[in-house]
């Protein structure tokens, strides 16, 4: 399976380490994030990356070249920042079936892999791994409403979640979340959620199920994130 790593943008909120280096090559616990979410692919079976980049792109691409630990890297550049469902969408091209996406800013201690093992291993068509949150978390991301451990649809920032589950930047996505993304608008912020095509596909009638998440994972937003990260890690 392959996997899409979203990592063109700009970490604004990371400064001062995003200010001479791409937010993926913020280092925690001595390796780049990208690392670590390069090794949490590899762990979970994937056999090729493609790693979406913008912001100081050349790093990136100096940094790892080719190929991770034998697995080869294709990248994938983002010229404007439109969102990460725009950021999915530039991996249409080499894409032929079921692929995950994992945000390049997040680290997780337990793997990702019985999200891909739901998709290989049963009718699913799909699989988002979720984590469950405090209801003030829940108003700050995305919010997965389940039925029957299936995804109904994502609902980004919500002042009323319809549940405590949010998404953890793990997606296991159908080629056909392509034309769902063809058929995305624009949010308000003038950006194609990801979010949004999901919703498509459930609404379609395609499986898309709800996996929890087995262990613990950081967002990595701010200064203070990466010792958070450090310490679920150690």
């Amino acid at each position: 399976m392959k996997g899409v790593v979203p990592a063109a943008g700009k970490g604004t909120r990371l400064r001062p380490l995003t200010d001479e280096k791409p937010k993926g090559l913020v280092e925690v616990d001595g390796q780049p994030i990208l690392t670590h979410v390069f090794e949490t692919l590899l762990e979970a079976g994937v056999d090729e990356l493609l790693v979406v980049v913008g912001y100081r792109k050349e790093a990136i691409v100096d940094r790892y070249g080719d190929g991770y630990a034998g697995v080869p890297i294709s990248y994938l550049h983002q010229r404007e920042q439109r969102g990460l469902g725009h950021a999915v969408s530039l991996a249409e091209p080499h894409v032929d079936g079921p692929f995950v996406v994992l945000n390049g800013d997040n680290v997780f201690r337990g793997g990702i892999g019985p999200a891909l093992e739901r998709v290989e291993s049963t009718d699913a068509e799909g699989a988002l791994l979720l984590e469950g949150v405090d209801p003030e978390a829940a108003r700050e991301t995305g919010v997965v409403d389940v039925e029957d451990g299936q995804v109904r649809e994502i609902v980004e920032k919500p002042d009323d979640p319809p549940s405590r589950l949010v998404t953890t930047g793990c997606y296991v996505l159908p080629p056909e979340i392509f034309h769902a993304l063809a058929l995305a608008q624009p949010s308000d912020r003038g950006e194609y959620e990801l979010s949004e095509a999901v919703g498509l596909l459930t609404r379609a009638g395609r499986r898309i199920d709800a996996v929890r998440l087995p262990g613990d994972r950081i967002n990595i937003n701010a200064p203070g994130d990466v010792e958070r990260a450090e310490r679920l890690l150690d």
